[in-house]
C-alpha cells in the first residue's frame, strides 16, 4: 500500500506551484522547498486515504502547546511571556482526523543545510581569513533545531509516535570519511569524527543517538526503577551532499503511514 501511495508523489503537483512537476532530474532540497514537498505529501494523503481528513498547517502556537500540556497534567504549560509566539517548522505540520474528531500530527519535516567544504573544495575555493584554508569551523547555527523538537514533543506529551523528520545536508554532517578532489586532482580528506568539522553529535541528541537514517517515528518505552518512561525520538536523514525529491519524498510516506498505524487507523479504509 506504502509503495503505491509513494508511486502518485510522481505525478502529483505541489500546491501553489501550477503545473510544474515536483520531480525533476535536478530536484533538490533546501530548508524552503521542504514545504513544498510537504505539500504533495499532504495531497497525497488525502487521495490516498480519502476516508480520513487531513490539514496542512504553517505553524502552531505557544496558547496551543501551552493548553494541551496543561490538559494532560495542570502543573504544566502555565508559563509564556510572548503571547502570540509560534513555531514554524521548515516543513509545516500535516494531521489527520482521528474517530473522536481530534486533530493528531502525522508528519512535521525540517531541512538544515550547514558545511560548504565539499562545495568550496572541488571548485578550487579556499577559505579562512587569510583564504589558505580548504576547510570553514564548522558553526553552531544548526542547534536552533531544538527548539521546534521540543516544542512538537510537548504538544504531542501523550501520542505514542513523534513523526518528526529532520533532513541535514552538508560537509557538517559526515557519518564517514569521505575524499574531495580539487581542480587540479589532488585529494582532500574529510573526517567525520573532526571536532571542528562535524556538528551531528550536536542533534543525535534529539534523538537518544539512536540509528540515523532511520523511521523512529514509533515511540521507545524503557523502565526505570519499575516505572514506564516514553521517549520520542527524532528521525535523522544526513547526506554530505545534496538530497533528490526522489530520496526524500518515500522517507516522507514512510514516516506519515507509521503514524496512521500507530494511531490506529486503518490505512485499507
Amino acid at each position: 500500500m506504502a509503495n503505491r501511495q509513494t508511486d502518485r508523489l510522481r505525478i502529483e503537483k505541489v500546491r501553489g506551484q501550477g503545473p510544474k512537476e515536483i520531480f525533476g532530474e535536478k530536484a533538490q532540497i533546501h530548508d524552503k522547498s521542504v514545504n513544498s514537498f510537504s505539500k504533495a505529501v499532504f495531497e497525497t494523503l488525502k487521495k490516498g486515504f480519502p476516508a480520513f481528513e487531513f490539514r496542512f498547517r504553517e505553524k502552531i502556537t505557544k496558547k496551543e502547546i501551552n493548553e494541551k500540556l496543561n490538559s494532560v497534567d495542570e502543573r504544566l504549560g502555565l508559563t509564556v511571556f510572548v503571547g502570540n509566539a509560534s513555531i514554524k517548522p521548515d516543513g509545516g505540520i500535516i494531521e489527520v482526523k482521528d474517530e473522536e474528531h481530534n486533530w493528531r500530527i502525522v508528519l512535521v519535516c525540517e531541512a538544515k543545510h550547514q558545511g560548504k567544504d565539499i562545495e568550496n573544495i572541488t571548485k578550487g575555493i579556499l577559505v579562512g581569513k587569510n583564504s589558505n584554508q580548504d576547510l570553514m569551523v564548522a558553526g553552531n547555527a544548526i542547534e536552533r533545531s531544538h527548539k521546534n523538537i521540543n516544542e512538537i514533543r510537548n504538544i504531542m506529551i501523550d501520542e505514542k509516535h513523534f513523526p518528526y523528520i529532520l533532513f541535514l545536508q552538508g560537509s557538517n554532517f559526515l557519518t564517514e570519511p569521505t575524499a574531495i578532489l580539487r581542480p587540479n586532482g589532488t585529494e582532500v580528506i574529510l573526517k567525520h569524527d573532526a571536532g571542528s568539522l562535524n556538528r551531528i553529535d550536536r542533534l543525535t541528541s534529539a534523538n537518544y543517538s539512536l540509528p540515523i537514517n532511520k523511521n523512529s517515528c514509533e515511540n521507545i518505552f524503557i523502565t526505570i526503577d519499575g516505572k514506564s518512561v516514553m521517549l520520542q525520538a527524532v528521525s535523522i536523514y544526513t547526506k554530505s551532499t545534496e538530497w533528490t525529491v526522489e530520496e526524500m519524498l518515500p522517507i516522507m510516506m514512510d514516516v506519515a503511514t507509521t503514524s496512521l498505524k500507530i494511531l490506529g487507523l486503518t490505512i485499507n479504509k
